[in-house]
This record gives C-alpha cells, structure tokens and sequence, in this order.
C-alpha cells in the first residue's frame, strides 16, 4: 500500500454488487515494476490503435497478453502475444482476494484458483478516452481485474441494463485496484477523462518519458 496522499487515506469503495475499488493497492514499487514489464511487452508487441468493426477507431492503444484480442472475440493465433507472466497470474489472485474481502459478492470461485488467461494492456495518450462498453467477448463469467498507472482517470461505472444512469464516476490514481464480476460482472463502464500529467513525478524516471495512463485489465477467456 502507498503512502495516503496528504495524510488522506482514501479508502476502499464498492461501486456496484460485485464491483470494488481499493485506492493505493500497489505499492510504488511494484508499480516500478509494472511500467517496466509493460514497456518490455510493447518492444514486443507493438501497441495499436483499434478500428472497431462499425468503422470508429479507438482513441487508446492496445496490445495483448496471454491471448490475442480484436473486437468481439479473442483470436487463437497468438504467436506474436507474449504470455501472462506467473506472478501477474498471482498479483492478480490477490487482487480478487482483496477485493472480494471488500464484497463478496465479487466471486463465487475461491480467488486462490483464479486463472487469467488473457490480459489487455491500454495505454491512454493525451486526450485520449473509453467510451462506457460491456467486456462480452469471454467465455467466462469469472471477474475482471483492473490495474491502473500513470496519470489519474474518471473512471464510470454504470449497470449491466444499459449505458446511461444511473452510474458513478470515481478517480482512479496510479496504484488503485477495481475489480468487477458477480452482478456487476456486465455492468457498463468507461474512462470520460483522463487527467493528463497527473502521473507520479517517478514514472517519467522509471520511463524516462511520460507514461500518460496505463491500464492492466485481467479476465479468463475460456469457460
């Protein structure tokens, strides 16, 4: 856990049934370390801009892990998508079981058998946004772990019925943690705004550039 922030110790919040969002989950240097695997991965897989299969074209960078992703669907042909490493497998265990202490409703499966096969890597540039979306495309009703980097976000979260109110935004820093599965595993969500050059003063040095937003988010593909 990181420092609070002015001595205001922000403290964990559930956003919906299923959905929580604990502030200050990782620890400054685990998420030195993040930023550097997430740089190592993109040398790798070169992060691209997504034309939607309606002709949009995502304002976010994306690369894979685990699993290649194209829009509504998960591609087997994974030759180029570098693997999700063990101990994000297991980063990602303990972020459920963090979560689920918060609300149980989070899972119905025990956290230590959790088992992402698939992670997205988003990297949000100036200006650049999510509009509110269901993650459908998996096979799994199991939940969706997200990691934030970088600059801070509004982040929305809205209900599985539809995208318009009711929802709640909430600011994501660097560090924090949202999990969402059980009756909140559908539920609509998005990022309206990312505010730029909020990113600890750190990340330019682990980077040596700014980061601008990274966004980790973990889920099981196959039933």
């Amino acid at each position: 856990m990181t420092e609070p922030l002015f001595g205001v110790r922000r403290e964990p919040a559930i956003l919906g049934p299923g959905a929580v969002h604990v502030p200050d989950w990782l620890s400054r240097e685990q998420q030195e370390f993040l930023l550097r695997a997430c740089a190592d991965w993109a040398a790798v897989c070169a992060p691209r801009s997504i034309v939607l299969p309606g002709g949009g074209r995502m304002s976010v960078r994306t690369f894979s892990l685990g699993r290649h992703w194209t829009p509504y669907r998960y591609d087997d042909d994974n030759a180029d998508v570098p693997p999700i490493p063990e101990w994000l497998v297991r980063a990602a265990r303990s972020a459920l079981s963090a979560a689920a202490a918060v609300d149980p409703r989070v899972a119905e499966t025990d956290s230590a058998i959790y088992t992402p096969d698939a992670a997205l890597v988003n990297l949000y540039g100036p200006g650049a946004t999510m509009g509110l979306h269901q993650d459908r495309d998996e096979a799994s009703g199991d939940p969706v772990v997200s990691l934030s980097l970088g600059d801070a976000c509004t982040f929305r979260f809205g209900t599985p019925e539809h995208r318009g109110r009711p929802y709640t935004d909430v600011r994501l820093e660097s560090g924090d943690l949202v999990v969402f599965g059980g009756p909140s595993r559908m539920a609509f969500h998005g990022v309206p705004k990312v505010v730029d050059g909020t990113a600890p003063a750190w990340c330019r040095d682990v980077l040596g550039a700014a980061p601008g937003r990274v966004n980790i988010t973990l889920r099981r593909t196959r039933p």
